[in-house]
């Protein structure tokens, strides 16, 4: 029913954001390691959402990125797992950390995380091992910015904009540049292309060229 949300983040508490966009103010349950991932309140920002919806309440839960979503609907086909405990799990260990506990079945590095018992643990790894590396279990082509674009997401910007944005800035930029000095490069020039709107009705606009105006849409 929601995919995202974007818009003005006006809160952020350990695990609840509120964002305000078109006149709205949703408060989200949001996992708390997520929480530190979005964008500070009075920026703008945004949150990929999960309606839960039963006869007696109803709830948005959000997240980072579509693979923190991904994840946490892989939790809930866990035996015994809600969302509530999901979101829970989630704000207690990260990502990284999560996948490489369930790969090799580190039940005791699950049972550190607030509110996880053994059986739980247990549970998990017989049905989430090697559920998690893309995502959701479906083999994906790793973007040659992977890291570029997962730092970009977390500051707010859409992933695939994000790709493109870095693919774009990898061709205007001078030859010679390698390694963290590219990259350096690379995340400078695309931020410059996301704020600036830059994909604009075929117009290649490069902000690295003074005196260049992006052509109104």
């Amino acid at each position: 029913m929601f995919n995202r949300i974007r818009g003005t983040i006006t809160g952020k508490l350990d695990d609840t954001l509120h964002i305000l966009t078109g006149g709205i103010e949703w408060d989200i349950s949001v996992p708390h390691t997520d929480i530190g991932l979005l964008p500070q309140a009075g920026e703008e920002g945004q949150v990929y959402t999960w309606l839960y919806h039963r006869e007696d309440q109803m709830r948005l839960f959000g997240f980072a990125d579509e693979t923190r979503r991904a994840t946490f609907l892989e939790l809930l086909k866990v035996d015994g797992i809600g969302p509530r405990q999901a979101v829970k799990i989630m704000g207690g260990i990260s990502q990284a950390e999560l996948q490489r506990a369930l790969d090799t079945e580190d039940v005791g590095r699950l049972e550190a995380v607030p509110g996880l018992g053994k059986k739980t643990a247990q549970k998990m790894i017989l049905t989430l091992k090697g559920k998690l590396t893309s995502g959701g279990g479906k083999p994906q082509a790793a973007s040659p910015h992977a890291d570029l674009v997962r730092a970009l997401a977390e500051m707010g910007y859409d992933q695939r904009a994000a790709a493109e944005a870095l693919a774009k800035a990898e061709g205007s930029l001078p030859e010679g540049l390698c390694g963290a000095e590219l990259e350096k490069a690379l995340f400078r020039q695309a931020i410059l292309y996301l704020s600036v709107g830059s994909f604009i009705q075929g117009e290649d606009y490069n902000p690295a060229i003074p005196g260049q105006t992006p052509r109104p849409g």
